[in-house]
């Protein structure tokens, strides 16, 4: 076939509703059973054009209807390994494998381990990596959240609904996150902020009961949210095409790689903005690129 995409979130969908209007033969795999991703983890998306306030579920379930109706074919299964081979490549899942002269690479990013001491072992237990997933079990609890960026104030907006009291350590005397969305956590009453900050350790028995900070102090807590960034999921591609120092696949807004054929959207991509619009964005990029590159 012409082209395949690896990934079911919003730059893969994006690519499945352009590699339609192109009419090239291709195909999208995905291991995730709903497909989407961050996206479908994510609460409430307040900047994605056209839609005021839309649900991560919500706005992703649009996008793969849009994609089904124009008949995308869309097979759910793990890819295990890509193969550059004469004329193109070799895509290996558990059950099956396929042949494509081109590749839309959008494997996304991962939640980032904060490393300290205790998180492995209260994972599930009290610590965990997504609010929406999770945050149900400590409504009226106290919690932490962990981090300074978009995603951690975000998470920490969506606890303060639920929860009774949510602390936001922040390792910086400032945060890193969009002004609107800190002014909304500044005037939140239940939210206290904790500047200039760092975990040291979880604790407890069975399930989380406090954290220490490396200053000493001890919060009681009921929950650790742990919010500090995401690492990009390049490993099928690492040995391809080249990547960055943080692993992130190198390509501009063309989506091009430094493998002929190979190209990369959405999150794994090296970008200075990581946005479901610009997710969006490089799907389409991509499959015109692809096109291209078809054409030739």
């Amino acid at each position: 076939m012409d082209l395949i995409i690896i990934g079911g979130g919003a730059a893969g969908l994006t690519a499945a509703i352009y590699a339609c209007r192109s009419g090239i033969e291709f195909l999208l795999l995905d291991s995730s059973s709903s497909m989407g991703s961050q996206l479908t983890q994510t609460d409430e998306i307040e900047n994605y054009t056209g839609f005021e306030k839309i649900g991560g579920m919500e706005l992703i379930t649009k996008f793969r209807a849009h994609a089904k109706a124009l008949g995308a074919p869309m097979k759910n299964a793990a890819v295990k390994q890509i193969a550059k081979t004469d004329g193109g490549f070799e895509i290996t899942t558990a059950k099956e494998s396929f042949f494509a002269k081109s590749v839309i690479f959008c494997g996304g990013a991962s939640h980032r381990e904060l490393g300290v001491k205790g998180e492995k072992e209260f994972s599930g237990k009290g610590v965990s990596y997504c609010a929406v997933c999770d945050g149900f079990f400590y409504r009226g609890k106290t919690v932490c959240v962990i981090g300074g960026g978009d995603t951690a104030v975000t998470e920490a907006l969506y606890l303060s609904k639920i929860c009774a009291k949510v602390n936001v350590i922040l390792r910086r005397d400032k945060f890193r996150a969009q002004g609107a969305l800190v002014k909304k956590l500044e005037e939140t009453a239940n939210v206290e902020i904790f500047y200039k900050s760092q975990l040291a350790e979880i604790c407890g028995n069975n399930l989380v009961e406090r954290v220490v900070l490396t200053d000493g102090r001890s919060v009681e807590t009921n929950g650790v949210f742990i919010a500090v960034g995401i690492t990009p999921n390049s490993s099928l591609v690492a040995d391809l095409a080249e990547t960055n120092a943080s692993g992130y696949v190198v390509a501009d807004e063309d989506c091009k790689t430094s493998c002929e054929g190979l190209f990369v959207a959405g999150d794994v991509r090296q970008k200075p903005l990581r946005q479901v619009i610009t997710a969006c964005s490089d799907g389409a990029n991509a499959v015109t690129s692809a096109v291209d590159f078809l054409n030739e």
